[in-house]
């Protein structure tokens, strides 16, 4: 039995776009951002002279703070320092119709990856010689929905992603805890356009299980122009028939 080359390609890249979708949902690099500060002796005794920063206690120094969100996690960073704290999404981040949005689009993303993942490989049967094309086939769909599911979360985080948690849009984020805060995309979000494709791509090759192969003869029904079942080629001078499911 031959596996088509579609199944095996759709079997391949479904999973390897469910892991990147869900490595980008767990991880807080959605956006960036970075901002120079003055600070003095407070922050400094909290810990930041610990972490080897050079910076003595007393003294105004421009330090670079890093700033980064995600879907459920925000963290801060002292640039070149292990000092770095997160904690849950809040406030008005976490309220923004926008990201409750992406977080609702993704979970399902996800749920509806696993299930496709699951009626594909019970499709595929690659232990036996017929697989269930219509099983693999209906995998796909769902893995193609789930991918086009997680584009549109992107899509919507991207392209509102200076604007997420901030009231008043005309103010920008003018937190003076963080003056100049400027953000921008991070890594998270190109792990999550890279597994969506992967998806679609992956659901639109398992698509074509519903495609039935054809053959010249079939053995057991000879009067038949097609096999409907599988692809079988009879060799001439020989009683041996080669199976292409």
């Amino acid at each position: 039995m031959h596996t088509p080359a579609s199944m095996v390609m759709g079997i391949v890249f479904a999973p390897l776009g469910l892991v990147l979708v869900f490595t980008a949902a767990i991880t807080p690099q959605w956006r960036e951002g970075r901002a120079r500060l003055g600070m003095t002796g407070p922050l400094l005794r909290s810990g930041v002279k610990g972490q080897g920063t050079g910076v003595k206690s007393g003294s105004t120094e421009a330090l670079l703070l890093l700033r980064s969100d995600g879907l459920w996690e925000s963290c801060l960073q002292l640039d070149h320092s292990e000092l770095k704290q997160c904690w849950p999404v809040s406030g008005p981040y976490q309220r923004d119709p926008r990201v409750r949005l992406a977080q609702g689009l993704i979970l399902t993303s996800l749920f509806l990856c696993g299930t496709g993942i699951v009626l594909a490989c019970i499709g595929v049967r690659c232990w036996t010689d017929i697989p269930l094309r219509g099983v693999a086939a209906t995998g796909g769909l769902l893995v193609v929905m789930a991918g086009l599911l997680s584009l549109t979360a992107l899509g919507v985080y991207t392209h509102n992603l200076g604007r997420l948690g901030i009231v008043d849009p005309s103010r920008g984020i003018n937190n003076p805890k963080f003056p100049h805060l400027s953000l921008h995309p991070a890594g998270s979000l190109y792990f999550g356009w890279l597994g969506s494709c992967l998806q679609v791509l992956g659901g639109s090759a398992l698509l074509f299980s519903f495609k039935r192969p054809k053959c010249a003869t079939c053995p057991s029904c000879p009067e038949l122009p097609a096999c409907p079942s599988c692809e079988i080629t009879n060799k001439p001078d020989t009683d041996v028939y080669e199976v292409s499911c």
